[in-house]
């Protein structure tokens, strides 16, 4: 007795063919309304004649597809993160993504962990993206640069302390940062300032030029600065809370305000006063420093909108040629609260 063959219960994938029959419209209509072309007149009642046929058949555009036509994808490639990033990082990441979603970009992360620049710029390549934004942990190179562009990308913008040739740089001034909250201290008084220098992978490149910028603020003020490795971690700032004294410092600059808060429970917890004996600084002007008792003084950054940078992205993809632009994209302040 012969066995009748199973029938796949796979639903066969809906194609645009299948939308263009059930709204009664071309294959090319088709395309036009769900590429969003504006370059076509189509009458409001088509499209959503399209978009219902579509919803209902549960079909969605072909990325790949549409690519080879367009001979370009829409695809934004962002870098991924090696070390957490903190509130304001988020808070412009997030922001940045809401507007390349609006100007019809598609953002994709793409994880870079162990990569040098050359190397990622090749398998950033691989996916062929219309835009690369290096958010600054991968070292790009002006070669890794030309890569990228030679596979297609129209724009090649880094986010980080310095230029780069070839790409449009927005240059962030570490310096700055670490600059202004030493001069906040040696303002107050202070003349054995710590520096933390973070552990973990990541922060290093934002960490040697706010230490940088840490010893300038304090030439010629007789003031001494000491650089402190330190982990994310309670045990680690117990260790260096428990060496305070025999360190001789009066401040710390703490990297930033997760590292501050951090650092200055220890401190209370080796019953060193905050700021009697030793005065804390922060950067970024997080909330939860403000709700710290002692309130914690910061560093307040100002950064470009991810509205302006997905703005510089669109411009760039349109016209490619354009000189290669240059922007400082960062001011700091000192904010005095109590722990200073």
């Amino acid at each position: 007795m012969s066995q009748t063959p199973k029938q796949s219960a796979e639903r066969p994938v809906p194609t645009s063919a299948d939308v263009a029959r059930l709204a009664g419209v071309s294959r090319a209509t088709v395309s036009y309304v769900l590429n969003n072309t504006s370059a076509v007149r189509i009458s409001e009642p088509t499209r959503r004649r399209v978009r219902d046929a579509a919803e209902e058949l549960g079909y969605v555009p072909h990325a790949a597809a549409r690519s080879l036509r367009a001979g370009h994808t829409r695809m934004v490639l962002l870098p991924t993160a090696h070390a957490p990033g903190g509130p304001l990082y988020s808070r412009f990441f997030n922001e940045f993504q809401r507007a390349l979603r609006r100007l019809d970009y598609t953002a994709v992360q793409y994880g870079s962990l162990g990569l040098d620049g050359d190397e990622a710029a090749r398998a950033w390549a691989e996916l062929r993206p219309v835009a690369v934004v290096s958010l600054g942990e991968v070292a790009l190179t002006p070669h890794g640069v030309g890569v990228l562009k030679r596979s297609g990308a129209k724009a090649v913008i880094t986010l980080g302390p310095r230029r780069v040739e070839g790409a449009h740089s927005l240059v962030m001034d570490q310096r700055e940062i670490g600059g202004c909250a030493v001069a906040h201290l040696v303002e107050r008084g202070r003349r054995a300032i710590g520096v933390v220098m973070p552990r973990e992978p990541g922060p290093e490149l934002f960490s040697g030029p706010r230490l940088e910028g840490a010893r300038r603020a304090a030439a010629d003020t007789g003031a001494r600065i000491e650089p402190l490795p330190l982990s994310y971690a309670e045990e680690s700032a117990a260790a260096l809370a428990a060496d305070w004294r025999r360190l001789g410092l009066d401040a710390v600059y703490a990297y930033n305000d997760e590292y501050a808060m951090l650092l200055m429970r220890a401190l209370q917890d080796a019953d060193i006063d905050v700021p009697g004996e030793t005065a804390v600084v922060g950067a970024d002007d997080l909330l939860l420093g403000r709700l710290l008792r002692p309130r914690l003084s910061t560093v307040q950054i100002d950064m470009v909108t991810g509205r302006r940078l997905a703005e510089l992205v669109d411009r760039v993809v349109r016209d490619p040629g354009a000189e290669q632009e240059r922007h400082d994209l960062m001011g700091a302040r000192a904010v005095h609260r109590e722990s200073s």
